[in-house]
C-alpha cells in the first residue's frame, strides 16, 4: 500500500467530523511525519484537494457571531461559556494549520516549514483536548453550547492567498490570543479552578510559537519575493481581517514571537475595511 503523502494526511483531517476523531487522526499523523523526518526519509509532500469547510459535528450549533450570547467569568456558566469558546477555537485552529499544508502544497518550501505547521497542528490537537477534559470534568462538552460561525472566514477570504493566510491567521488571530490569554488564567485562578488554569498555561506558552512560525515564514516569503514584509502585512490585514485591531496588546509575547509593534499598532488605528 502507497505511503500516504502529507497533503493527503492534511485532508484526511479536514474531512474528520468528531472532535477527538480529529485530533487523535492529527496526532497520529504529526508522529509519521516526525517518524520519517528521524528516520532521514521524510514523507512526499504531495498534493490534495482541500475541502472549503472542514467536516464539523451536529454539535455546536453554528450562530452568526451576532447571535452568541455574551460570557459573563464571573459565573460558574460563564466560565464554563468561556471554555466552550476556547475548545471552539482551538478545533479551528487544528483544521487551520493543517488546511495552510494541504492548500498550498503546490507552493516550495522548505521542509523546516512543514515540520512548523504539523508540530504547531499536533499542539493544538492536544489544546482542544486539554479543554474538553476540563468541560467534561465540570459536568460539560464541547458541543454544549452554540459557537461562533464566523471561525472559519479568514480561511476561506485566504484560500487563495499564501501571505493573507499567514498575516491573518497566525500573526492576527493567534496573536490576539497573547493579548487575552492572561486574563483567562487569572479568572481560573479567581474561580479557584487550578487544573483549567494549568491547561490554559500550556496554552498560552505554546501560542507563542504558532505566532512566531507564522511571523517567520511570512518574512521568508516575503524576502524570497523582494517585498518589505511591514508594508505587506498592513496592506494584507486591510484586505482580509474585517475588523480593527485593538489593544491592549501583550508587547513582550509578541516580540517573543517576533512580531514587533510597528507590525501592528499602526493597525490598531481606524481604517477602512474592504469586502
Amino acid at each position: 500500500m502507497a505511503t500516504k503523502t502529507l497533503a493527503e494526511m492534511a485532508v484526511e483531517v479536514l474531512r474528520t467530523a468528531d472532535g477527538r476523531a480529529k485530533t487523535a487522526l492529527s496526532h497520529a499523523h504529526a508522529a509519521a511525519w516526525f517518524a520519517a523526518r528521524s528516520a532521514g526519509a521524510p514523507l512526499a509532500i504531495g498534493t490534495a484537494t482541500p475541502p472549503d469547510f472542514p467536516a464539523r459535528p451536529d454539535r455546536p450549533e453554528l450562530l452568526d457571531p451576532r447571535d452568541v450570547a455574551r460570557r459573563r467569568p464571573g459565573s460558574e456558566a460563564g466560565r464554563l461559556a468561556l471554555l466552550h469558546a476556547v475548545a471552539h477555537i482551538e478545533l479551528n485552529a487544528v483544521d487551520l494549520h493543517w488546511d495552510i499544508i494541504a492548500r498550498f502544497a503546490d507552493q516550495p518550501m522548505p521542509l523546516g516549514f512543514y515540520d512548523d505547521w504539523v508540530k504547531a497542528a499536533n499542539e493544538e490537537s492536544r489544546h482542544f483536548n486539554l479543554v474538553s477534559d476540563r468541560l467534561e470534568a465540570l459536568c460539560s462538552h464541547y458541543g454544549a453550547l452554540p459557537a461562533h460561525a464566523g471561525m472559519w472566514r479568514a480561511a476561506a477570504d485566504t484560500a487563495h492567498d499564501f501571505k493573507g493566510r499567514l498575516a491573518v491567521v497566525p500573526m492576527v488571530l493567534e496573536a490576539r490570543g497573547l493579548d487575552v490569554t492572561p486574563g483567562m488564567i487569572a479568572i481560573f485562578e479567581r474561580a479557584g479552578d487550578p487544573e483549567t488554569k494549568a491547561a490554559l498555561e500550556v496554552i498560552y506558552a505554546e501560542e507563542v510559537g504558532h505566532v512566531a512560525y507564522g511571523s517567520k515564514w511570512f518574512n521568508w516569503l516575503c524576502g524570497r519575493e523582494g517585498l518589505d514584509p511591514k508594508e505587506q502585512f498592513h496592506d494584507l490585514v486591510r484586505t482580509y481581517f474585517h475588523a480593527t485591531l485593538k489593544p491592549p496588546f501583550n508587547e513582550e509575547k509578541r516580540a517573543e514571537a517576533g512580531l514587533p509593534p510597528d507590525f501592528y499598532w499602526p493597525l490598531a488605528e481606524a481604517f477602512p475595511v474592504r469586502g
